[in-house]
């Protein structure tokens, strides 16, 4: 398998697995599902297929577009071979990456309310989030699936989503509930209410691993 290759890699050849796109409409098909499981990929649409057809996994045509032209990629037979054998591999675990939770780590160098903002701001971007999926799935309804044939995968992660958002929002309420009470983000430590919230989490531990937790 090339070393060169990255997850965004799979991830363009993934699509190009699906039917022959140009750059254009790769990155179209990824604001559409990609960027839900790999927003990475976004950034590196227009150069990995040129990537790929170097190493010989993906074929390149051009094509009349109007009174343009067009370059059209399409997975090649071993393009399938080396996604085939990635899919067989472990795959690395889960991050989550979100600015607004790395500002509620240095919110000790801020105030209280730069970080009540960061939250309000996390708030509406994971409902734009929420009503754009949601928006997507509204469309399967109605018959309007480009890959109808791939739908029970489609919605399955589209139900995964569904749960982190509605997740990631009451955990926003909480947490601005938290940081309410604070007289200010620094210097605080480990209060009662620090305590009783450390304590809950160390119970809920038992949901996670079947162990028995005992505080």
């Amino acid at each position: 398998m090339p070393t060169r290759l990255t997850t965004s890699s799979y991830a363009v050849l993934g699509l190009l697995a699906l039917r022959p796109w140009s750059a254009y409409e790769l990155a179209q098909q990824a604001a559409r599902s990609l960027r839900f499981a790999w927003p990475k990929s976004e950034s590196h649409l227009y150069a990995e297929p040129k990537k790929l057809v170097s190493l010989g996994l993906a074929r390149v045509r051009t094509e009349p577009a109007g009174q343009r032209s067009r370059r059209v990629y399409d997975i090649s037979p071993s393009g399938r071979k080396v996604l085939r054998e990635w899919l067989r591999t472990e795959p690395e675990p889960p991050t989550f990456e979100s600015e607004a939770l790395l500002r509620l780590l240095l919110a000790d160098q801020g105030g209280r309310d730069d970080l009540l903002a960061a939250l309000d701001a996390l708030q509406a971007q994971v409902r734009e989030l929420y009503d754009h999926g949601q928006a997507v799935l509204d469309s399967y309804l109605d018959g309007d699936a480009p890959f109808p044939d791939r739908l029970h995968l489609s919605v399955l992660f589209g139900s995964f989503h569904a749960d982190l958002y509605h997740l990631i929002s009451r955990w926003v309420d909480f947490a601005r509930a938290e940081v309410q009470t604070w007289p200010r983000t620094a210097g605080l430590g480990m209060t009662a209410r620090t305590e009783d919230i450390l304590r809950t989490l160390h119970a809920h531990r038992s949901a996670l691993t079947g162990e028995v937790v005992t505080p």
